[in-house]
């Protein structure tokens, strides 16, 4: 009598916590201090439940080597100054190789030790003299250090794409790594997809390079930019009139500075001109070095480049301190917006590619919905029917242990953060057919008891005996089945997998376990003579 009590009790209390993930998800508004204590989160609807964006983007990964291979290229004409070693030229070539040429042999000697000691991530790949006495050493980025950057670039393009996101504001957003070099994005609910694309795919590499000095309109125009630098585009935007225009701007290679050192973006305005601009604040590091910059440079133009694009190169009229700078630029106030979330998000490592994207209209996903659910109903009412009309008063138990599963179902997707899809209604339909089954070996069993003249608890006992190894091994080869769709599966598979898991985890629970206590306490607490199968 007491287990029968601790069974009974057991089924209680998982029903209790069933229905109280189910809650926030039923009722719109919560009683209050439900939060503080009690679970919060929504049954999450995917895509095809409620519209939306899908993409699938790939890493440029190897760009990201070749900007490290760009930085190391600077690095070593530094490093190579500061050594006073003679050099012609340092400049990356290929995909993140950097020849270095030298005017005669007597420094080749000098850059042996130098590279190996300051540049652990350069091989040495060959050394050539050339006719005219000059030496050309070649150099590249070492396969481990190419292999890591890779892999970093990916992690970082993850985690700066689901920051911008978050920002952004969509609510309940799917952001996962797919195969070696892609991101998985779905947008559920979003409302603008186009300023969503530009968002996620904008680099948002934010430089300070100095404007070249000496070079007239003419290398401009014909595009003949001197050694060590380079033409740049420029944007303009006409204080009265608004209208937009472009030109074009020589700056010195070198980036003074870079935004890996920016700790807030925030939009503002400018009264005076009506117009929106973007204040950033530097760390302590980036405070120092901009005030550096500027006090090295005054009344030297220093441009502000984003993504390869001059937004403004103003005079530096005095040593800026305190961390602090602005960009001015031909800026509506949501770009300005847009631009301070990427800047606050952080830059990506690499560009991404856009291979696939997919838009989901709301009312497409409401029609889903509705013939989904409706397909659920229909089946789940012929089931129960059948049920009622067969087995009699051992389907009305066996409709009340379906009830509890699909309760059970939905609470496990809330629990556990699953995204509810259209194939995982499909799931769910299976499982209460699966749920069914489960009764019908074990009603079966029982029936075949009683014909050899066995009492009601004892042809019960046997019967759940009998029956419960072969729906153990039935459900647990399909759990696996489905742990291999979840594994290796994508979008509607996954989808179709979860539910399915998790509605014969508790399609277990509910067809041996729960019926057995009803049946139990009928024929035990009851003293019930007879059973209705």
């Amino acid at each position: 009598m007491s287990n029968l009590k601790w069974r009974a009790l057991l089924v209680v209390v998982v029903l209790i916590v069933g229905v109280v993930y189910l809650v926030p998800t039923f009722v719109s508004t919560l009683p209050p201090g439900w939060s503080k204590f009690l679970p919060k989160d929504k049954i999450r609807l995917g895509l095809d439940l409620q519209g939306g964006m899908h993409l699938i983007l790939e890493v440029e990964a190897d760009q990201a080597v070749s900007n490290t291979a760009m930085r190391l290229s600077e690095d070593l004409k530094d490093a190579f100054r500061k050594e006073k070693i003679a050099f012609n030229k340092i400049d990356k070539t290929g995909k993140w190789d950097i020849e270095v040429q030298l005017p005669g042999t007597e420094q080749q000697g000098q850059i042996g030790p130098l590279v190996e000691k300051e540049f652990p991530t350069l091989k040495w790949v060959s050394t050539e003299t050339q006719p005219e006495g000059t030496v050309k050493v070649m150099l590249t980025v070492h396969e481990k250090e190419v292999e890591r950057v890779q892999k970093a670039a990916i992690a970082q393009g993850l985690e700066t794409i689901r920051n911008r996101i978050d920002q952004f504001g969509v609510s309940e957003p799917d952001i996962r790594p797919q195969g070696e070099d892609r991101i998985l994005v779905q947008l559920p609910g979003i409302q603008d997809p186009q300023r969503a694309v530009e968002l996620i795919g904008k680099t948002a590499q934010l430089e300070f390079k100095l404007v070249a000095e000496g070079v007239s309109p003419q290398d401009v125009k014909s595009g003949k930019a001197p050694a060590g630098t380079k033409i740049y585009p420029m944007k303009h935007t006409d204080r009265t009139t608004r209208q937009r225009t472009e030109s074009q701007i020589v700056l010195n290679d070198r980036t003074l500075m870079s935004g890996e050192y920016i700790t807030n973006a925030q939009v503002e305005i400018d009264r005076q001109h009506s117009s929106s601009y973007v204040a950033l604040d530097f760390d302590s590091q980036g405070a120092k070095l901009f005030e550096k910059i500027t006090e090295a440079n005054v009344k030297k133009q220093l441009a502000i480049v984003l993504d390869g694009v001059v937004y403004s190169a103003p005079v530096i009229q005095e040593t800026i301190g305190g961390g602090k700078a602005t960009i001015t630029g031909s800026f509506t106030d949501q770009e300005a917006r847009d631009l301070a979330i990427v800047l606050r998000a952080g830059a990506l490592p690499a560009p991404v590619k856009i291979l696939e994207q997919r838009t989901v209209g709301p009312s497409l996903g409401a029609d889903s919905i509705n013939k989904g659910v409706l397909a659920s109903i229909v089946g789940g009412i012929g089931t129960i029917l059948f049920m009622l009309i067969y087995y009699r008063f051992g389907g009305v138990v066996a409709d009340l242990a379906l009830a509890l599963n699909v309760l059970l179902v939905l609470a496990g997707m809330a629990a556990f953060g699953f995204t509810l899809t259209l194939p995982g209604i499909a799931g769910i339909a299976l499982t209460i057919g699966m749920a069914v089954d489960a009764n019908v070996l074990i009603y079966e069993r029982i029936r075949e008891e009683l014909r050899l003249g066995k009492t009601p608890r004892a042809a019960l006992e046997t019967g759940y005996d009998r029956a419960t190894l072969t729906i153990l091994d039935a459900n647990v080869t399909t759990i696996i089945a489905a742990l291999v769709l979840l594994q290796f599966g994508t979008g509607p598979v996954r989808g179709f997998a979860v539910t399915l898991t998790v509605g014969l985890a508790a399609n277990m629970f509910t067809a041996i376990f729960v019926t057995r206590v009803i049946f139990d306490y009928l024929l035990v607490q009851r003293r019930v003579k007879t059973l209705s199968i």
